[in-house]
């Protein structure tokens, strides 16, 4: 884990060899359920450790409260755990949930938590559309992440009614962001959002111009959105 040990420096975080040896286990678990569940197509060893191990680390540029304990986290369309579960192993003390649809993720998320050792991990299986209905899920959480899952006026609609007020939605882009970021603009108010800020990735391991969008909950989302399943992708909320 070489390289992500050296990428994670530039972040600020200097990993300890057990962290250090949780990822180099994330990693086998992953290449060996990856061939009878379809987690990623990236699945060589320098591969991962930078396009999925550090590029969720990068969150910690976007969001650096006082501390990261117990923070209340939410991974909207974890799919193989990311940007989640790598932060829980930098960060242990926080209070993290795994939303996913698909049930055979869902597993593969259930296995890996227990072959790590994590404690306070919960997997919740479903639609974020219905999830977020739920009292248990709705506007519960200090931040809420999202890595390549729809859109952004999609994927606004999908994870900022998981914020409380004060909250803090990021979400994991990357390319030429500024058509799609102007397009959501009208969703993320009507969520109850803020644009805060397009923040450049800058780091020479990851130079595929990615960003993350940072957006800050001010009000409460109105009852009504999400939509149905469905209906936020077919048709988003546009500016």
């Amino acid at each position: 884990m070489k390289k992500l040990k050296s990428g994670a420096e530039k972040l600020g975080i200097c990993l300890t060899r057990e962290q250090l040896e949780k990822f180099e286990s994330y990693y086998r678990e992953l290449i060996d359920w990856n061939k009878k569940v379809n987690l990623t197509s990236i699945t060589d060893y320098q591969d991962v450790q930078v396009k999925h191990f550090l590029d969720s680390l990068t969150i910690v540029t976007a969001f650096k409260p006082t501390g990261w304990r117990e923070l209340r986290v939410i991974d909207v369309g974890t799919g193989a755990g990311l940007p989640g579960i790598p932060l829980k192993i930098v960060f242990p003390g926080i209070n993290l949930t795994l939303l996913e649809a698909t049930a055979k993720k869902a597993k593969f998320l259930e296995h890996l938590i227990g072959a790590l050792g994590l404690d306070r991990v919960e997997i919740a299986v479903g639609r974020a559309e219905e999830i977020v209905h739920n009292i248990q899920f709705r506007e519960k959480f200090d931040l809420a992440l999202s890595r390549a899952v729809a859109s952004l006026p999609t994927l606004v609609e999908l994870t900022l009614p998981f914020c409380e007020v004060g909250g803090v939605c990021i979400a994991q882009k990357k390319g030429d962001t500024e058509k799609e970021v102007q397009q959501a603009i009208k969703a993320i108010e009507v969520m109850g959002g803020r644009l805060r800020e397009v923040k450049s990735v800058e780091l020479a391991e990851l130079n595929d111009k990615r960003c993350l969008v940072i957006i800050d909950k001010i009000k409460l989302t109105p009852p009504e959105y999400p939509r149905r399943p469905g209906r936020p992708a077919k048709r988003p909320i546009l500016s």
